[in-house]
Order: C-alpha cells, then sequence, then structure tokens
C-alpha cells in the first residue's frame, strides 16, 4: 500500500546518530549536531510514490522506554498518520536492574494504543550484542526483551524488523567509531530492510556482505576496546549513573507531519 504520512518514535537510534545530512556545514560552537538516519531514509522513498505524504520524527537521543512512551507515543496517536515505528529499549537494557518483562509491558500497552488509531506499525529487534565487550555479559537480558517484541508484534498484527539476522550489521564497518550507534552504512542496510519489510520496492539490499578485513593483532584489538571503554562506553554509563542523558533539554528534529525537502 502507499503510504500518505510517517511518525517515527523512539531515541538515538532513530533520530538517525551517527548519519550526518550530506553536505552540513560543520556545527557551530554549542550547536546541536543533526543527523539523517534509517527513518528519513525511509521517508524519503516513501515520498517519491505518494506526492502528499508527509513525515514526523519525535526521536530523541538517550530516551528510556518510559519517557517515549510518555513523551512522543501520545503525539503519534495523536497524528493519526498511516504508519509508525517504534522502537525503545536499548537504553533501558543497558541499565543495571532493567527488567525487560516489565519494558515489555510497557511496550505492549503503547503498541495497543497505536494500533488503535488504525497505523500500520513496525517494531525492531536490535542486534545482537555478542561482538561487543561489557554488553556481551547482557546478551541474555537483550534475548529476552526482543523475543517479547517479536510476541508483541504478532499479537498486535505489527511489521517486525528483525535486526538480530542481520549479518550486515556484525561487521564493525557499519559503526561509528563510539560503536553504540552505526554510521551512514548501517542506517542504509536498516532503511532497506524497512522498506523491504513493509514490501516497498527500495534501491538497496539489506543483506549485505562485507569484503574481507586484514587480520587484526590481537594486542592492537584490546587496545582498541580498552580505548573504546575510556572515550565512549565509560562517559555513556557515566551519564546513565548522574541521571543525566545526551538528549536533555533537546527537541525532536521533525514534531509536526510535514512535507519533506528533496532527497539529497
Amino acid at each position: 500500500m502507499g503510504y500518505r504520512s510517517y511518525v517515527a518514535v523512539g531515541d538515538s537510534f532513530t533520530e538517525g546518530l551517527n548519519d550526518p545530512l550530506p553536505d552540513a556545514p560543520p556545527p557551530a560552537p554549542g550547536e546541536v549536531v543533526r543527523y539523517r538516519g534509517w527513518a528519513d531514509r525511509v521517508a524519503e522513498r516513501l515520498a517519491l510514490l505518494e506526492p502528499d505524504f508527509r513525515y514526523a520524527n519525535l526521536a530523541v537521543r538517550g530516551k528510556l522506554i518510559d519517557q517515549i512512551v510518555a513523551d512522543q507515543v501520545p503525539v503519534a496517536v495523536q497524528l493519526r498518520p498511516d504508519l509508525i515505528s517504534f522502537c525503545a529499549g536499548g537504553n533501558d537494557l543497558i541499565r543495571p536492574g532493567a527488567d525487560p518483562d516489565e519494558m515489555a509491558k510497557k511496550l505492549a500497552a503503547a503498541v495497543r494504543d497505536l494500533r488503535a488509531t488504525g497505523a500500520d506499525v513496525v517494531l525492531f529487534t536490535g542486534t545482537d550484542p555478542r561482538d561487543t565487550p561489557i554488553m556481551r555479559q547482557l546478551r541474555g537480558k537483550f534475548a529476552i526483551f526482543f523475543m517479547h517484541v517479536r510476541s508483541i508484534a504478532d499479537l498486535y498484527g505489527c511489521h517486525l524488523v528483525d535486526m538480530w539476522s542481520m549479518q550486515g550489521l556484525r561487521d564493525w564497518r557499519a559503526w561509528s567509531g563510539d560503536r553504540l550507534h552505526m554510521n551512514a552504512e548501517g542506517h542504509r542496510l536498516v532503511a532497506a530492510r524497512v522498506l523491504h519489510v513493509l514490501g516497498v520496492p527500495g534501491e538497496d539490499d539489506w543483506r549485505k556482505t562485507w569484503p574481507p578485513r586484514e587480520t587484526v593483532d590481537p594486542r592492537a584489538k584490546r587496545r582498541e576496546d580498552v580505548q573504546w571503554l575510556r572515550e565512549h562506553f565509560g562517559p555513556w554509563i557515566g551519564r546513565r549513573l548522574r541521571g543525566t542523558s545526551s538528549g536533555d533539554g533537546l527537541a525532536p528534529k521533525r514534531p509536526e507531519l510535514g512535507p519533506l525537502p528533496p532527497a539529497p
């Protein structure tokens, strides 16, 4: 079917970190960097197929599932688009004490409200964290939550984008240096998978096979892991322990349904 309106709901993954806008000038000191991301890419494709297409992206980096359900879901319900994408929980799962069963209950209630509007809803499993230091220890918790997501998608008749099965995302060349957010290529692959799930023709294939890489010295790999922990994961955990977020005070990049500018 053709979609005339689309609202994206979620956190940094849906906001688009770290997929920079093409030809964007360097940000001024203190200016918030805005990104493109898979949701924008999907919207750009849908806009080519529907002249009156409108798009809103309510996602804000760093948000927890409670915040997304409280702040973004009611807006999406009020906007009543044809299509809603909803991805939440990644920031919660890494927190100590996160309960994937309780998270799933909150997700299910929100999905029920979104589906009640008559919109098609797209849900996501996350990627397998087994290749990521520290987070691989939480693999069981991630798997439980993502199984709940699959069940919720089945129960409420939602589309499901299963990123756990996307082997192209197992390669670090699909990720930015922080290993927490995809780069432009990763977002391109996710957009291709979303379009495939929706049955919308696209130009890209999500089944990517990367060319072989040179063998990495294990000692160099360990040094890279230590540097990542110090420069990226450590500060991320520090913000969580302080109860702060990179998204504090930020507004959504597209808070209202509106037409898209020409695709870059």
